[in-house]
């Protein structure tokens, strides 16, 4: 198990070389010339953009992005399909990492357009990240090449698959979503899962009753897919967490027991 806790002077650390390379005349990180520093320096930089919202900054001490980000393996050039991606909040992180030489597809499935549509326009508007492309589909249908992708992601989605909003059959069989994210990503290609856990046992059913999932159902889905199972992390794990109640109860929103695993694709 990998845990990427970063402590608030490695973050310190990480934001000082980053300024320091761009006192050294490098360009922003992420954008069109950047010069080719570790990961580390890539992450740091797209943290301390100048273009993130103020509230998606504060956002950073409860949702930890720079230790998700490095357990994702994100790099310069990648292409990333980021599944599920709400408003954007990833997305952004994305796009300055991967930078010009690389690419983003910003996933939602057409259900979410009332709860995510407009804030996708704001974020893409004025082809302000432009390696973004935005992507209106089912979770069983992704709109991309077959083995075109280096890194596959969906946080706090996969029960979704199990959730059926008003007025929608569903949002994507099971098996084939996960045999979509197989079909997409190139050998050697990794799948990265975020999301909130139920308890273990739990039936997929409370994927669409408190928005959870037992750690256990993925594991198999992503098997069956064909996947190999290689890393995860505890750094959002809360064992205080009440399984029975809902992720968005007052008791329990934003601080739910939430599992990071990595699969890769063979080569």
């Amino acid at each position: 198990m990998t845990n990427f806790t970063w402590t608030a002077a490695r973050r310190a650390a990480l934001a000082a070389g980053f300024l320091a390379l761009a006192a050294c005349g490098s360009d922003r990180a992420g954008e069109p010339g950047a010069s080719a520093v570790s990961s580390d320096n890539f992450i740091a930089a797209a943290l301390a953009h100048p273009d993130r919202v103020a509230a998606e900054v504060e956002d950073d001490a409860l949702r930890l992005p720079a230790e998700v980000l490095a357990f994702t393996g994100v790099e310069p050039g990648m292409t990333v399909f980021e599944m599920e991606a709400g408003h954007g909040y990833y997305t952004e992180l994305f796009s300055h990492i991967v930078g010009a030489d690389g690419g983003v597809v910003m996933q939602n499935p057409p259900a979410f357009d009332s709860f995510a549509g407009a804030a996708v326009k704001r974020r893409l508007a004025g082809n302000r990240l432009s390696n973004v492309r935005h992507a209106r589909c089912n979770f069983d249908e992704l709109t991309a090449d077959d083995a075109s992708v280096d890194i596959v992601t969906w946080f706090l989605g996969p029960h979704e698959l199990y959730f059926m909003p008003a007025g929608v059959e569903d949002l994507g069989d099971e098996t084939r979503s996960y045999a979509e994210i197989f079909r997409v990503l190139k050998p050697g290609g990794t799948f990265v899962v975020l999301d909130h856990a139920a308890r273990p046992g739990a039936p997929k059913s409370t994927g669409g009753d408190t928005h959870r999932i037992d750690p256990a159902i993925i594991k198999e889905l992503a098997d069956e897919a064909g996947f190999e199972f290689i890393d995860e992390s505890d750094i959002l794990r809360n064992p205080d967490d009440n399984y029975d109640l809902g992720v968005f109860h007052p008791d329990v929103r934003r601080k739910t027991d939430r599992f990071l695993f990595k699969f890769r694709k063979p080569e």
